[in-house]
């Protein structure tokens, strides 16, 4: 059976496809069997062909002259046969280099540009536009990889927003390349680098023995340094420091400072709203102890039965959270019950658990597969803590108002099971005191964090380096102790 399978011809293949498409393209290719191509007039059909856009016939590359890299920029080709019968007909090449053609004028563009380079740079040592070429920088042949400059690179993963040369391999006496490239961007003003000429130290680095800058120091000083140790020229920094300093010292405290003033302001109105968030703090936690006292008091109460009979109502509703029509009487309950189910279903997660002390309004359930904290409200978490089960002896407890907001002094009496129309009221109560614990809290951190931020500006603004730094000069008050002093002066010659 295998052998006949083997034996069969390409027709009695071909007739094995019913497609009509696929039995049309067959039988041509079996026409074709055994046709000659090409100008050598051969079937071989492995190798690269081209055809005339012309007459259709099928060339070889390699009998035309024509590679396969070649072929990829060829539009239109036309044969030497139909050249000739039609001279018009010419070949059309795609409007794109070759690739041997644009290597060939990159590679000569790059010996240009080394000749160039090679012919400016002849008298220094290392061939580059600028730089001494005997200085570490100069010498340094790899960016370092850690300063601002490779960290903005392309290769370092940056933008190359800078555009500026590593910084380990800037020419030491090289001035002009910094400038040049400092202004090649335009920084915003708290990102602009100051310029700061190197000093010179020519007139340190001598051969000849010179004497210590340091205080009461009778030793020579080091080879490019003023001084002859480092402790020198400590002493020296300390003997300044304690000069200049009084008098700046003076002149802060004769000038008033209007920044301080506001900061002063500013202070005073933080620390009020600290007194009024820690005050709204104590108002709760008296609102949340009272809330604890009225459960207690309904606890030891009897269930009073009413005779009133409610009314029959009829009319119906539709649930905001699935839809569903259902009697306004029970609306609150369904409702509530929609809500639980759904509310579950979401997480409410954190990695780092609620520390507040003597308070615990947070879940806080910890979730060993998400590696989270729950961070629901306690009374209003669905999903890890279940309401306590009511029994028919429970009474409601929810105190009487009326005119909506005087209290009356008496509760509702009626079943906690049947009581619809105060359905989980001590539930919604407690959520309410938590969710207002929760922002005064949050109020109290951002206050907290503005009287750090005041503080620290208060202590860093009138510090021993600021003083040295910046002079305050009042020319008021200057004038007045110039004039007393003239007049001390006069009436002692006098």
């Amino acid at each position: 059976m295998s052998m006949k399978k083997y034996k069969q011809s390409k027709a009695d293949i071909a007739k094995q496809f019913d497609l009509p498409e696929r039995q049309s393209k067959i039988t041509s290719l079996l026409n074709q069997a055994g046709q000659a191509y090409c100008i050598c007039r051969s079937s071989d059909s492995s190798r690269f062909m081209i055809a005339c856009d012309s007459c259709e016939e099928w060339y070889h590359g390699d009998c035309i002259n024509i590679s396969e890299k070649e072929a990829k920029y060829i539009k239109n080709y036309f044969c030497d046969r139909c050249r000739e019968e039609d001279p018009s007909l010419k070949t059309k090449f795609r409007p794109q280099k070759r690739e041997n053609d644009g290597d060939s004028g990159r590679e000569e563009g790059r010996k240009k540009k080394k000749e160039k380079e090679h012919s400016e740079n002849k008298s220094s040592k290392r061939p580059t536009k600028d730089g001494c070429g005997d200085c570490p920088g100069c010498l340094q042949l790899a960016d370092c990889g850690h300063c601002e400059a490779c960290e903005d690179m392309y290769k370092y993963g940056g933008a190359n927003k800078l555009k500026l040369k590593c910084k380990q391999r800037i020419c030491v006496k090289a001035k002009k390349s910094s400038r040049v490239s400092s202004n090649r961007i335009k920084k915003k003003h708290h990102e602009r680098e100051t310029y700061e000429p190197e000093e010179s130290i020519a007139h340190l680095q001598t051969s000849e023995p010179r004497h210590c800058y340091g205080p009461q120091c009778t030793r020579a000083a080091q080879y490019g340094s003023k001084y002859c140790s480092a402790q020198c020229g400590m002493r020296l920094a300390t003997a300044r420091i304690y000069q200049v300093l009084p008098q700046r010292i003076q002149e802060w405290s004769l000038s008033s400072c209007v920044a301080e003033q506001h900061n002063r302001k500013a202070l005073e109105v933080v620390r009020s709203g600290l007194a009024k968030a820690q005050g709204a703090l104590r108002a709760l936690d008296k609102q949340h102890s009272e809330l604890d006292a009225l459960l207690e008091r309904a606890k030891h109460a009897t269930i009073q039965h009413s005779d009133e009979k409610e009314l029959d109502d009829e009319t119906s509703m539709y649930c905001v959270t699935c839809g569903h029509e259902i009697h306004s009487r029970t609306a609150v309950k369904h409702m509530e019950k929609c809500f639980v189910k759904y509310e579950a279903q979401a997480s409410f997660g954190s990695r780092h658990r609620t520390r507040i002390d003597g308070q615990s309004m947070f879940c806080d359930y910890y979730n060993p597969g998400n590696g989270t904290y729950c961070k629901r409200l306690r009374v209003m978490c669905p999903e890890h803590f279940k309401d306590p089960k009511v029994s028919d002896t429970d009474v409601c407890g929810c105190p009487l108002v009326r005119n909506v907001f005087d209290p009356t002094g008496e509760f509702c009496r009626a079943p906690k099971k049947s009581c619809l129309k105060h359905y989980q009221w001590e539930k919604l109560r407690r959520a309410e005191v938590d969710m207002e614990r929760v922002r005064q809290w949050l109020r109290l951190d951002e206050l907290v964090e503005q009287e750090r931020s005041i503080r620290l500006a208060m202590a860093s603004r009138a510090g021993v380096l600021g003083l040295m730094l910046h002079s305050t000069y009042n020319h008021e008050v200057m004038e007045r102790i110039t004039k007393a002093n003239e007049n001390g002066k006069l009436k002692e010659s006098s």
